[in-house]
């Protein structure tokens, strides 16, 4: 039997061992279905919130399950200017344990409400609720951003029904599918819908994605045209195998635009696949983010042949790698030629006072750098005095992460100075950010707290 029997005939059987709510017509009922759906939004726009929340309790009562009160309180929250519009900012259903009836009684929420943000994650949803609820989703268009994370039970209907719903949805364009193991029929349907989704965001961490999953859902990603942002953090991916698909899908996909490898043992080797992809770019990456890889200050050398040649790339984040002073002073001449870095993370790389000068000269030869993270690196007075002296000549820089505890010193005076430098950095930074107001100069994106890293790379929070 084939793949495509298979999956028909698995299909089949969902459907008829139980009774199904939502289903999808045949092509020759696309246009009655078409004018019963406007009927039911007329109907749902004319509804009031009690009329919905009533509709739900009954609908829990006829399936024998209680109402859910968190969907319930949430509901409950919007109330003000609810008539003007039908959309709520977030459905908060985490580990709900919600089984297959009470998935069934959601419909009289999803029917008439949608959202920007439904989260499921850690529901424990089982295989043919997980189906029921995703079947909704797409028939009702429910959520511009959908989290079905930590489900590892949706089995293969679930994830068939997910399947659908990333290729026909219209609205919904960011998923997080993380903290489960993609099994081969979970990478097989999800790279199927990823040929033609509309996702411009896809979170995979920690989905136990090395290997085969890899390089299934690669060859989806190569000849995907809508995806913008991958976060494949904490999948254990390899410096060999791992790495060349991640360069095959660097080559031939032009549309991403952030990669997210935190976390994982992508090494030197797999640095060099990496770049060799980066350098047969013509229009390509904008955030490129590395930290904690094992990769230590030879594998810079890669970077060094390519970095003067990328036009795209505004964040690069080498954080938590063995770098050492060497492997930034092999970066110094490269990163004076470029001129799209505008956000270079190396916070515990490894860096003393010997690296920070290095890091001071690239900074008095950059007319775009904005923001440079040297966080939990060694760098004593020295350091720190000269990357203030390098502020009196940069212009753009209007961010140094810098720890503000005082380290320790040979001399108790050059604690002091510490203090002092610290104080003078701020302010030279915020300097160059008021003139910056006004002008050419393009701001640097904002970025999340360490503990919710999800869209861009760097840190906001500043270490103690």
């Amino acid at each position: 039997m084939t793949g495509h029997s298979e999956e028909e005939a698995t299909s089949q059987s969902v459907k008829e061992g139980r009774e199904k709510r939502v289903s999808f017509p045949p092509d020759e009922q696309m246009v009655s279905d078409f004018v019963e759906r406007r009927t039911e939004l007329q109907e749902a726009d004319s509804l009031t919130l009690t009329d919905i929340i009533l509709a739900y309790k009954q609908s829990c009562e006829k399936h024998h399950v209680k109402p859910n009160s968190k969907a319930l309180d949430q509901l409950k929250n919007v109330v003000k200017g609810f008539r003007e519009c039908l959309t709520i900012n977030t459905l908060k259903l985490n580990s709900e344990q919600l089984d297959y009836c009470s998935c069934e009684s959601l419909e009289e929420i999803l029917k008439s409400v949608q959202f920007d943000f439904i989260s499921l994650q850690g529901a424990e949803l089982e295989e043919n609720g997980a189906s029921s609820l995703l079947d909704m989703f797409l028939y009702y268009e429910s959520a511009t951003h959908l989290d079905v994370s930590s489900n590892s039970g949706m089995g293969f209907s679930g994830w068939l029904s997910l399947s659908h719903l990333l290729r026909q949805s219209g609205c919904l364009w960011r998923l997080d599918a993380c903290n489960m193991p993609m099994v081969d029929y979970a990478a097989q349907a999800l790279s199927k819908a990823l040929l033609t989704s509309r996702l411009t965001v896809l979170h995979l961490e920690n989905t136990c994605l090395s290997g085969k999953p890899l390089f299934t859902v690669v060859g989806a990603l190569k000849r995907n045209i809508a995806l913008q942002e991958l976060y494949l953090s904490e999948n254990n991916l390899n410096g060999y195998q791992d790495s060349m698909q991640l360069g095959d899908l660097l080559k031939y996909n032009s549309t991403l635009k952030t990669l997210d490898l935190s976390n994982n043992t992508v090494s030197d080797s797999g640095l060099e696949e990496i770049c060799d992809a980066l350098s047969s770019q013509k229009t390509g990456l904008r955030a490129l983010i590395l930290s904690n890889n094992h990769i230590t200050h030879l594998g810079m050398s890669h970077l060094q042949n390519v970095l003067p040649r990328l036009k795209t790339l505004e964040t690069l984040n080498l954080g938590k790698n063995n770098l050492e002073n060497r492997g930034i002073h092999t970066l110094k001449e490269s990163l004076m030629i470029n001129r799209s870095l505008l956000q270079l993370g190396l916070a515990s790389t490894g860096i003393t006072c010997e690296g920070a000068v290095t890091l001071a000269e690239i900074l008095a030869e950059s007319p775009q750098i904005q923001r440079l993270d040297v966080r939990q690196n060694q760098v004593l007075a020295g350091g720190l005095m000269a990357l203030s002296l390098a502020l009196k000549i940069n212009r753009s820089l209007i961010r140094l992460d810098l720890d503000q505890h005082l380290k320790e010193e040979k001399e108790d005076f050059l604690v002091a100075t510490q203090k002092t430098l610290l104080s003078r950095i701020s302010d030279l930074c915020a300097a160059n950010a008021t003139a910056a107001k006004g002008t050419a100069l393009r701001p640097a994106s904002p970025d999340p707290a360490d503990c919710a890293e999800t869209t861009y790379p760097l840190p906001t929070q500043t270490a103690d």
